[in-house]
């Protein structure tokens, strides 16, 4: 028996600010478009130097915390070697590899098998591009 796989593109506006973008719903209605109730794997990829995909709980505080510890972890100054762009985007270069720009998710009946509490993320933390892209493909 061989699986399917199906890919699409979804364009998110992050705007000029460090943020979080909940994909959980996209994820869910791409599933109910093309997984037809079979088992099989989501990908979610983000091609950008400067964004990453969590798996986390949004929405009771832990996104906003998630975001502080970046600030913390990655602070925005002349430290970076990369110079590019606005004083301090070296640190947003590092952030792939604490945030990776991919996460693979099971499905199980054609959905999204996530725990309790759980969201898929787009950590985005470049205040230069205010558009991104997430690819989702299924393979089932």
């Amino acid at each position: 028996m061989t699986g399917t796989f199906t890919t699409r593109t979804i364009n998110i506006a992050t705007g000029a600010t460090e943020t979080m973008h909940d994909l959980t719903n996209a994820c869910s209605a791409f599933l109910r478009e093309v997984a037809h109730g079979r088992n099989g794997l989501l990908n979610v990829f983000t091609p950008h130097a400067t964004s990453g995909l969590a798996i986390i709980e949004t929405g009771a505080g832990s996104d906003d915390d998630l975001l502080a510890a970046l600030r913390e972890i990655l602070p925005a100054d002349d430290r970076w070697r990369a110079r590019h762009g606005r004083p301090g985007h070296g640190s947003d270069h590092v952030l792939p590899a604490l945030v990776p720009p991919h996460a693979t998710l099971p499905v199980v009946n054609g959905e999204l098998e996530l725990g309790a509490s759980q969201s898929v993320v787009l950590v985005n933390s470049n205040r230069e591009s205010p558009e991104r892209q997430v690819r989702l493909s299924f393979l089932g």
